[in-house]
């Protein structure tokens, strides 16, 4: 696939134990009732009108992506499609702590039947964790990129790296410690532990880093030896408004980043308030929309910063 296309900016809303379990208090694995799927699948639709309307009221859509599943989303994948978005959607079990295929043997055909741009995982993955795990996750993950370096899709990579509990110890137990000195080293190297192993993303959608000289090193990272095409987004971890917006501003104008995945920090609230009764569709959709501009329009100003934040 020919990337590097400009900036990226992608609404996720793949999530489907979120919904599952936030909504209506369902784990994960358990069964839903037809009308809790039907409501979701409603949410789901709730969530991509609100990107419609982002578009009607000015943002680009070469550069809007919509990140859906299958199982409570496949009329918005659909939707999306043939609206020319760039169209993302997940091959993981949604839940896990070890990546697996949602559908198993038969990921390849679920993924030909939409045809997305992009295939994305999430994978959990410490460079200093359990080893074992790691290496049967590299196996996976190495055959799938084999098998899309025939397909047209793009790899997108969202890469999570939780704490082990020896990691907590050495920081007092702070979760922002832990970001802020353990989190940037780590990230770099789990990077180039999968691609040593044959994982070959062509986006890597990375946990917000606080400062613009850890964004350059991952973004080198995901560049280094001869990947020049490859590029790194931001994602937004389900933080607060604050928060997403000093990951924005560190990583806006890094060379090697172009753009972000932010999903529930811009969606959540609005579809909490939906479902609870408290607000209507309409403006359901309109803070969804809003704050989609918002989050651009923060990306966009700090790619003009001289510093591209700090």
């Amino acid at each position: 696939m020919s990337l590097g296309h400009g900036p990226l900016y992608v609404l996720p809303f793949d999530h489907r134990g979120s919904f599952q379990k936030g909504l209506f208090g369902v784990d994960q694995g358990e069964p839903l009732s037809a009308e809790q799927r039907r409501r979701i699948e409603d949410l789901k639709l709730l969530v991509y009108e609100g990107l419609e309307q982002a578009l009607r009221q000015g943002a680009s859509a070469k550069a809007a992506g919509v990140l859906v599943d299958e199982e409570f989303g496949a009329e918005v994948a659909r939707r999306a499609k043939k609206a020319g978005l760039t169209l993302a959607m997940p091959a993981e079990k949604s839940g896990q702590d070890e990546f697996d295929f949602e559908y198993g043997a038969e990921y390849q055909a679920h993924i030909a039947a939409f045809a997305p741009d992009y295939v994305k995982v999430l994978v959990r993955y410490n460079p200093e964790g359990d080893l074992t795990l790691n290496a049967r996750q590299e196996v996976k993950l190495a055959g799938l990129c084999q098998w899309l370096a025939g397909q047209p899709a793009g790899f997108l990579f969202e890469l999570l790296v939780p704490a082990t509990p020896a990691q907590m110890a050495r920081v007092a137990g702070d979760k922002q410690a832990y970001a802020e000195s353990l989190l940037p080293d780590l990230v770099v190297r789990a990077m180039a532990q999968l691609q040593a192993a044959g994982v070959e993303p062509d986006v890597w959608k990375i946990q917000g880093l606080e400062t613009r000289e850890d964004c350059e090193r991952a973004a080198a990272q995901a560049r280094a030896g001869g990947r020049e095409r490859v590029f790194c987004i931001i994602l937004g971890h389900g933080a607060d408004d604050a928060q997403v917006t000093r990951w924005l501003q560190a990583a806006a104008g890094v060379a090697g980043y172009d753009g972000f995945a932010i999903g529930r920090t811009i969606w959540w609230q609005p579809v909490v308030d939906h479902q609870a009764g408290r607000i209507d569709r309409a403006e359901a959709v309109r803070q969804v929309a809003d704050k989609y501009q918002q989050m651009v329009a923060v990306y966009e100003a700090g790619k003009q910063q001289p510093t591209g934040g700090r």
